[in-house]
């Protein structure tokens, strides 16, 4: 299928990422919230954004200007339906996504693809709840979204080929590198990284390190461009939570048992820059560890 027009659900950090990429690229995108605030503060994201591609002269004011005059805001969920290709991108929370699904399917084109961008939630589970289990598919795309080159490609176990072969097309339109994963809990990408940040955690909560020695170990003793706890502020601690809880259920082992220390920050509501404090606190001018 030949995709022109793409709905994307949720204008969060993710949400307006992927808008900007699908606008740049040339396709007519219709971005929906539930909040009018939210489409608002995406917009001006996605225009700050763009201005830094044109400072970089990784784009032309032009490319720009086009871009932003593809994406149109809505607040309502069905607007989405006539869309060629629908990414859902909302909270890390399976009844929100389903929910979003069911009021979206007496409104789509018998050809529309249904999408996820969730990080870790089984998706032959979510395309079970369609009308279109052949059609979903999941399309994980890297935080921040204009920036990270990979794209995780995830089949349900009743996806088929056109439709995969569709998404394969449409990432290397975007400019981006397409990684087919198997639909198990959290996929490539997390199933590796979000264990190393649970540890990371663990270390902390041991005591074996402070949050500065342990950024500072993996930065500069692996090489890492970012140390595991300033990730996991940037990620957000209630996501990096969700997905250990995903991963401890669905695969039944205790080496993904999410650290008590990470709970508690979730708890505290300390979800990282989002909040404005998480493993530092970023209230003054420089980042501070709490702890």
């Amino acid at each position: 299928m030949d995709v022109k027009t793409v709905g994307i659900v949720g204008a969060g950090q993710m949400g307006n990422g992927i808008a900007h990429v699908f606008a740049l690229a040339g396709y007519e995108v219709r971005l929906n919230d539930i909040s009018a605030d939210a489409l608002d503060r995406a917009l001006d994201t996605i225009g700050h954004n763009l201005d830094r591609q044109v400072s970089r002269e990784k784009i032309t004011e032009t490319e720009k200007r086009d871009a932003l005059g593809r994406i149109a805001i809505t607040t309502a969920l069905t607007d989405l339906g006539a869309c060629d290709l629908i990414i859902e991108a909302a909270t890390e929370r399976e009844a929100v996504k389903t929910a979003i699904f069911e009021e979206l399917q007496p409104h789509l084109t018998p050809t529309t693809i249904l999408t996820s961008n969730t990080s870790s939630i089984s998706i032959t589970r979510l395309a079970s709840r369609t009308d279109r289990p052949e059609k979903f598919m999941g399309f994980h795309f890297m935080n921040p979204v204009p920036v990270m080159q990979l794209v995780e490609l995830i089949r349900g176990i009743a996806t088929d080929e056109a439709t995969y072969r569709s998404l394969l097309k449409v990432v290397e339109t975007l400019g981006k590198t397409a990684a087919s994963a198997e639909d198990f809990p959290a996929f490539i990408v997390n199933r590796i990284l979000m264990p190393m940040i649970n540890e990371a955690v663990y270390t902390l909560y041991e005591g074996v390190g402070s949050v500065r020695s342990i950024d500072e170990s993996m930065r500069l003793g692996a090489n890492h461009p970012m140390g595991p706890l300033e990730l996991a502020d940037f990620i957000g601690l209630d996501t990096c939570l969700a997905i250990m809880n995903v991963l401890h259920e669905g695969l039944a082992d205790t080496k993904y048992r999410p650290c008590p220390l990470l709970t508690k920050y979730v708890e505290a509501g300390w979800l990282g820059r989002k909040t404005h404090r998480g493993f530092y606190d970023y209230r003054g001018e420089t980042p501070v560890p709490t702890r």
